[in-house]
C-alpha cells in the first residue's frame, strides 16, 4: 500500500502530465503543488513509484511519466468524475432533444460526445436482444408480399419483405397483425418466439403456411447479428496526440475500423457501469496506447447498449468519465421518453 503522501505525488504527477504533455519533474511538482515536503522528500517518492511500477522515465527526460499501472491507480482510487456545469448539462439537452429519431439520436451522440471529450466517440445501437416489443406493423405490398416492419421501445425500426407461398388478403393480415400485436407488444424480444409458437393453430388451414412464413421472418429479425450496429465518430480528433503514440497511429486506426474489436472494447450491456480500460488492459495489440472510457445506457434502468470514448491514455479521466456519464443519462431519457 502506497502512503498518503506518495498517493498525492503520484496524483500530482498524472495531473501534471495531462495539462502539460511534458514528463514531470520533482522540482515542477514542488513548485505547483502544495506537497508540504521538500524536493528532496518528493524526489524519494518519485523513485519508490517508479520502483513500484507507477512512474517511468522516458530516456530523453529526467521527468517521469505514469505507466498503465498508474493510471490505474488514479483512476480507482485518486480520481473522482468531474460533474458537467449547468450550461454543459443545457447544452447537451438542447442537442439531443432535436433528435427526430434513434438514427438521429445515435448519430448527435457519437457528434456530441466527440466534441465535449476530444476523443473518438463510439455509439451502440440498443440491442435487440435487450428491447421490448413495442409494435409489428404488417402491409401488404403485393398480393403475396408483405412488409414486416417491428418497432422497439427504444424507437429502432426494423424491416423485412417477406415473399408469402400463397396470396393473403387484406382481411387475413389484419387479422394476423391484431393477434400478433396482442401477444408480443410491451413483452421482450426473448419471450416472443414462446409466445407466437402456436399462433399458426389459430387461422384457418390454407393460412398457416403463410402465418408461419411472417413468423419465421419475424424470429430471424430477432436474432440476426445486425443488432450489434455502432456508430463513431471523432477519429481525425486522434491527430492531436500524434506524440502519444510510441510508434504510428496506423494501428489504432485500424483497429478503429474493426467493428467486432469495437464491442468488445465497450464491453456487453449487462456490464452497464462505468468502465475504464486501460492501455494494455485492452486486449486488441493496436490499442494498447490508448484507453477506452465506456458506460451503459437505457430507459428504465436497464442498459440497452453501451457508448464511450477512445482516447490515448495521457487523457483527462475525470472530465472524459464526466461527460460520458452525462451523455448517456441523457440518451437514456430520450430513449424512456420516445
Amino acid at each position: 500500500m502506497l502512503s498518503e503522501r506518495r498517493l498525492e505525488v503520484l496524483r500530482a504527477i498524472v495531473q501534471d502530465y495531462v495539462g502539460t504533455e511534458e514528463p514531470v519533474g520533482s522540482k515542477a511538482l514542488t513548485e505547483r503543488h502544495s506537497l508540504g515536503v521538500s524536493p528532496a522528500t518528493v524526489r524519494n517518492d518519485m523513485a519508490a513509484l517508479e520502483d513500484e511500477g507507477y512512474i517511468a522515465q522516458p530516456h530523453t527526460s529526467a521527468g517521469r511519466i505514469p505507466t498503465d499501472k498508474g493510471y490505474r491507480l488514479f483512476v480507482d482510487k485518486l480520481a473522482g468524475v468531474k460533474p458537467m456545469t449547468a450550461p454543459e448539462r443545457r447544452a447537451i439537452q438542447n442537442f439531443l432533444d432535436g433528435a427526430v429519431d434513434l438514427d438521429d439520436v445515435v448519430g448527435r451522440t457519437v457528434r456530441l460526445l466527440a466534441q465535449l471529450t476530444r476523443q473518438v466517440a463510439v455509439v451502440q445501437y440498443p440491442s435487440l436482444t435487450r428491447s421490448t416489443v413495442r409494435h409489428v406493423e404488417l402491409l401488404s405490398l403485393a398480393p403475396a408480399r408483405v412488409m414486416l416492419v417491428l418497432i422497439t421501445d427504444t424507437g429502432r425500426v426494423e424491416q423485412r419483405m417477406v415473399d408469402c407461398p400463397a396470396p393473403f388478403g387484406e382481411a387475413s393480415l389484419a387479422d394476423l397483425r391484431a393477434r400478433l400485436n396482442s401477444r408480443v407488444a410491451g413483452r421482450r424480444f426473448t419471450d416472443v418466439p414462446q409466445l407466437v409458437q402456436d399462433l399458426p393453430d389459430a387461422f384457418e388451414a390454407e393460412d398457416r403456411g403463410i402465418v408461419s412464413t411472417v413468423l419465421s421472418t419475424l424470429l430471424e429479425t430477432l436474432v440476426e447479428e445486425t443488432e450489434e450496429r455502432l456508430m463513431i465518430g471523432g477519429t481525425a480528433n486522434l491527430t492531436r496526440f500524434g506524440h502519444d503514440f510510441p510508434l504510428v497511429i496506423r494501428p489504432v486506426l485500424e483497429a478503429l475500423e474493426e467493428q467486432v474489436v469495437l464491442l468488445k472494447l465497450l464491453g456487453g450491456a449487462e456490464d452497464s457501469g462505468m468502465t475504464v480500460r486501460i492501455g494494455h488492459e485492452n486486449a486488441h495489440e493496436g490499442l494498447n496506447s490508448t484507453s477506452v472510457v465506456s458506460v451503459g445506457y437505457g430507459s428504465g434502468g436497464e442498459a440497452v447498449a453501451k457508448l464511450g470514448v477512445v482516447g490515448p491514455t495521457r487523457m483527462d479521466y475525470p472530465g472524459t468519465m464526466g461527460a460520458v456519464r452525462a451523455v448517456a443519462r441523457y440518451v437514456g431519457q430520450i430513449l424512456a421518453e420516445s
